[in-house]
């Protein structure tokens, strides 16, 4: 265990950055079902169900200009840093879901059981069915 982080009582998450982290955060609260932890104007947040402690956040980018990533990775372009995986149940009903909630199908799908989709924003995230 990390020095300084007790077991109980201290948070752990993944922070998006996003140019607008309230769409992202509310397209990922439709796709994913959590609820609404925080929602301020940099910062919009969902607590994992069943874990207090566990989030992901959605956060404004202030560091540069908001410039979306790219999938498959090209050279020289903003490439993804990191993607969720989200097991579903039935995968063309998730991927249509997905879709109607903004997501965009990837041209490029590496694997025959998974679907790569983009958020709204661009990143992209990974839907499949565990057989």
């Amino acid at each position: 265990m990390l020095r300084g982080r007790s077991a109980k009582g201290h948070w752990f998450g993944t922070v998006i950055d996003a140019p607008d982290p309230q769409a992202l955060g509310l397209f990922y609260h439709e796709v994913l079902g959590w609820e609404i932890h925080k929602n301020e104007p940099n910062e919009f947040t969902l607590a994992v169900p069943g874990n207090s402690e566990t989030y992901v956040a959605f956060q404004a980018q202030t560091s540069a200009p908001w410039e979306r990533p790219v999938w498959p990775a090209v050279e020289g372009r903003q490439q993804m840093m990191m993607h969720l995986d989200v097991e579903v149940g039935d995968l063309d009903a998730a991927v249509e879901h997905a879709l109607e909630l903004g997501a965009t199908l990837a041209e490029f799908q590496p694997q025959t059981d998974v679907r790569v989709l983009l958020d709204p924003a661009g990143h992209p995230f990974c839907l499949y069915a565990d057989s």
